[in-house]
């Protein structure tokens, strides 16, 4: 079924009614035409019958005289052929009348008395019942002969002939325009799919574009769509320059406040009253509030840039190779298994996610960090595909409510491990504005597990 909204279904569903249209009004009057044609052509041959019979009744002068034999066709002599005439005297009180020898005692109708003005200058032609119940073509006409004598002559031959060959008409027509209208409807839908391929191409470039392939749309577009191509290239070029302001904006507003609060805080520093303790104090707040909106603001400028896309097996291992050298004096084993997947977002966001839980990861393990990353099908057709990224570890982990306790912002378990507890609240809020999720659980090796579940390209 063509969607209502499709306008490719639209195009093809106006070309095939047309089409549908104009075949049954051509066809209509083609039928009409040859069915008017062949009726004619067959008054005309029984016209030529009258003539011969209205010329042996004017050679004799008398109706007794009339002889069949000069019409030549020798089915007006076999009983009930479905060809016959008939002479009549018109006018009077004579019903004389000589008929074909085809019709037998029968008669045939008159068409005189069936015409309302009685006009005898005019010869007529109709569809009759004849003898036997047949359906029969019958033309008639009223002779004055020189004496003043008026005959009604009327032939008539049988309908299935004219109605037999205008029906093997109409049969040809019909399949013969069956046969156009199916080749009109294919060559609509495909004329409807050639048209529209130029859009078909843009969106494959938007969505090229999208999976970072490209940066913008070809310009080798035909004219009626490309003023279309043109401002959705603006558009995305301006997509980047809001993007780049915003980031430049989030960082000057870095630089702006946080030498003020680092004057704060070293000003207090330098008194041990009550007051500035508690100065310092929320000053350190201020700094925590002011690191965790400003990553935010980073994190939504980079989710808002179209087209970037990161492979993450490379981010996986560089991270891993780091995480080695910065806990290399633990001996730490740092495993790293990674489907070929690409996530859909800047690689400076993928490794600000990962970074942060191998990072916690390293920190509680014992031993033994597993990194997992995990391609998966969409969860619906037509919805984004997605990948997993699970790192393991073999440390204490943790409980279900000190999972949801962890989570929140500025929130640290233990205060003797160094950070300042926005880590896994960065995480879930960047994992959040891609379209996925931080889930914190336990690992098969006991400690902790940490899975976000990202958009992949």
């Amino acid at each position: 079924m063509i969607a209502p909204r499709s306008l490719a279904g639209r195009l093809f569903a106006a070309a095939a009614l047309w089409s549908l249209v104009v075949l049954l009004g051509v066809g209509f009057m083609l039928s009409e035409y040859y069915r008017a044609a062949a009726e004619r052509a067959y008054d005309e041959r029984l016209h030529l019958y009258l003539r011969t019979l209205v010329f042996d009744l004017a050679s004799h002068g008398d109706l007794a005289q009339v002889n069949v034999a000069n019409i030549g066709d020798p089915r007006f002599e076999f009983p009930l052929s479905g060809w016959y005439w008939q002479v009549s005297r018109y006018g009077g009180q004579s019903n004389e009348y000589k008929a074909s020898r085809s019709l037998f005692d029968q008669t045939l109708p008159k068409l005189l008395d069936m015409d309302e003005d009685k006009d005898t200058a005019v010869a007529r032609e109709a569809y009759v019942e004849g003898p036997d119940g047949q359906r029969l073509r019958q033309v008639e006409r009223v002779v004055t002969m020189t004496g003043g004598d008026q005959y009604l002559v009327a032939v008539a031959g049988e309908a299935a002939d004219v109605t037999a060959e205008i029906r093997s008409f109409n049969l040809a027509l019909g399949v013969s325009f069956a046969l156009l209208g199916l080749g009109l409807v294919l060559v609509a839908a495909v004329q409807v799919r050639w048209g529209l391929r130029p859009l078909k191409a843009i969106s494959d470039n938007i969505a090229s574009i999208r999976a970072g392939r490209i940066d913008r749309i070809s310009d080798e577009v035909p004219t009626e769509v490309a003023p279309l191509a043109r401002e959705l290239n603006a558009l995305i070029e301006s997509n980047r320059e809001i993007v780049e302001r915003a980031r430049t904006h989030v960082g000057n507003l870095a630089h702006a406040l946080k030498t003020p609060l680092s004057v704060i805080t070293n000003e207090a520093a330098t008194h041990r009253s009550a007051f500035a303790a508690k100065v310092a104090e929320q000053a350190r707040t201020m700094r925590t509030q002011i690191d965790h909106h400003l990553e935010r603001a980073r994190i939504a400028a980079g989710t808002a840039m179209i087209g970037a896309v990161t492979d993450v097996g490379p981010v996986v291992e560089a991270l891993a190779r780091t995480m080695r050298k910065v806990h290399q004096d633990r001996h730490l084993i740092i495993e790293v298994r990674a489907d070929a997947v690409r996530f859909r977002g800047e690689q400076q966001d993928l490794e600000e996610m990962i970074g942060n839980l191998l990072d916690n990861a390293c920190k509680w393990a014992v031993q033994r960090v597993v990194i997992s990353v995990l391609a998966e099908r969409a969860p619906a057709p037509g919805a984004r595909p997605v990948f997993r990224v699970m790192i393991d570890d073999d440390g204490p982990g943790l409980t279900q409510a000190q999972c949801e306790e962890v989570l929140k912002r500025g929130r640290r378990l233990d205060e003797t491990k160094p950070g300042s507890g926005l880590g896994l609240s960065i995480v879930s809020d960047l994992a959040t504005l891609y379209g996925g999720r931080l889930l914190l659980g336990n690992a098969p090796s006991g400690g902790l597990r940490a899975e976000v579940k990202l958009p992949a390209a």
